[in-house]
């Protein structure tokens, strides 16, 4: 997979989100969370601060990222660790906006790491990518 393609199909996700391919549609969707957001704001709901701990650097960067766009600003307390990311926002926004674009864009992100470390691999180093055998009656030694 091309780094074309992952963004093609990143954008794919995105609108996967937004819920249409088409212009139009997508027209329509941003209306509407247009209209759910003047929603939220007539009642709004109390931000809280979240504490999430991502300990992967890439999908610590891929969430940090989805933050930012989300006009959410991700930092740390002094003393944390680098895998801690706070943030402060709706319990609603987190649960229905936020983690699951993580959730899919990560597993995509994996699936194109995965792909392009065996592809490295398997043309870097040696072709037979299988699974170690296991040798029966042989103990490791102290």
């Amino acid at each position: 997979m091309t780094r074309e393609e992952l963004i093609e199909k990143i954008l794919k996700v995105e609108a996967l989100f937004a819920g249409t391919d088409s212009a139009g549609e997508k027209q329509a969707a941003g209306s509407a969370l247009d209209r759910l957001k003047a929603q939220l704001a007539a009642a709004p709901e109390p931000l809280t601060e979240f504490k999430v701990v991502i300990d992967d650097p890439w999908k610590r960067q891929l969430f940090v990222a989805l933050c930012r766009r989300n006009q959410i600003h991700p930092y740390r307390l002094p003393r944390q660790r680098r895998g801690t990311v706070m943030l402060r926002t709706t319990r609603s926004m987190l649960d229905r906006i936020l983690w699951p674009q993580f959730l899919e864009l990560s597993k995509l992100l994996h699936n194109y790491l995965d792909e392009a470390t065996r592809d490295i691999i398997a043309r870097g180093v040696h072709g037979d990518l299988s699974e170690e055998s296991e040798r029966p009656g042989l103990a490791a030694e102290p």
